[in-house]
């Protein structure tokens, strides 16, 4: 870990003093470092990048955003307490063109950290990093490059275990809305790397063991055609989701009320998962609509952390005493 650590403040402090000085990178709260996940060139780079900045939400003040991200990082969150082995990697939503860096991203890590969960932050490349939608219409990368990003992290997680307290059999990943697609996809994605290997740790599986996706979106096979013409019924994930036996146990949260993505990406994904024979586990609820994150609400939605710590415990991720 310090090896790792005197790389990346080396990495960073070279980033920061050519970057402009008007550039604002997202930073974490103080006592937590954010370090570089690759250790040279990034591969299937940006020739000319926009610089990295910070902003509120579109249309929001209530979520920070992360834009124009070239150089992607992790943030390490140690468990408050007691520590269970556990450690999820988290990837903030933003429709693969921004990141929600503290709804789907920080106040994550407050949550399961608290649970004696390590947390890794992942900061991956925006804009146009997956699947989304560009100037009205669908946009299919040749590389995603977010995924690249994914595999890497949970290499370097695995790589670094016993350091970090970590059990490398129970390492998973949870994300919202496109980090939910960006769930599936490292789900799906993990017999080989999508990048040419660089070091030790992707030697290291890229296969999470359990994967949470909440109101995830880019799942569903109809979701470009136009709305009037969708039929519910028709239930078939995009072709770059291919669901196998050897997907990881995976827990699905999705409102009814959800305009952004709607509920069929969650359902086909289900669907998908149950013929492979995966463990499964989905809840949808009427209300909630998208993006809610864990703020606080009245509505039953509001109690799905307690549902996933429920569901850890069942696959054997938590015992009872860590979820309390």
């Amino acid at each position: 870990m310090h090896r790792l650590l005197r790389f990346s403040f080396a990495a960073i402090a070279l980033v920061v003093a050519h970057a402009p000085a008007q550039a604002e990178i997202w930073q974490p709260a103080p006592g937590h470092v954010q370090v570089p996940i690759w250790p040279g060139k990034v591969p299937n780079a940006l020739p000319h990048p926009k610089p990295e900045s910070v902003g509120p939400g579109e249309g929001h003040t209530w979520w920070a955003r992360a834009n124009d991200v070239s150089q992607p990082t992790m943030t390490v969150y140690t468990p408050t307490g007691r520590n269970s082995g556990a450690a999820v990697v988290v990837f903030p939503g933003g429709g693969y063109q921004v990141l929600a860096m503290d709804l789907e991203g920080t106040e994550i890590c407050d949550w399961l950290t608290s649970r004696g969960i390590t947390c890794v932050l992942l900061k991956y490349r925006v804009p146009n990093s997956g699947p989304t939608w560009v100037n009205g219409g669908r946009y299919y990368p040749k590389v995603q490059t977010a995924l690249q990003d994914a595999q890497r992290t949970l290499g370097l997680v695995r790589l670094h275990a016993a350091e970090w307290g970590i059990d490398p059999h129970k390492v998973g990943v949870i994300g919202f809305s496109a980090g939910g697609h960006l769930v599936a996809a490292a789900s799906t994605h993990f017999a080989t790397r999508t990048y040419p290997a660089v070091d030790a740790a992707d030697a290291e599986s890229c296969r999470p063991d359990f994967a949470i996706a909440a109101y995830p979106g880019h799942l569903w096979a109809h979701e470009d055609e136009d709305r009037a013409k969708r039929d519910p019924t028709h239930l078939e994930l995009r072709a770059d989701i291919t669901v196998s036996a050897d997907t990881p146990p995976t827990f699905l949260l999705q409102a009814e009320d959800d305009e952004v993505d709607g509920v069929a990406q969650s359902l086909a994904y289900y669907v998908a998962l149950k013929q492979a024979g995966v463990p499964t586990e989905m809840h949808i609820y009427a209300q909630g609509g998208h993006a809610f994150g864990l703020r606080p609400s009245t509505l039953p939605i509001a109690q799905w952390p307690r549902l996933v710590e429920t569901w850890l415990g069942t696959i054997g991720v938590l015992d009872t005493g860590a979820t309390h």
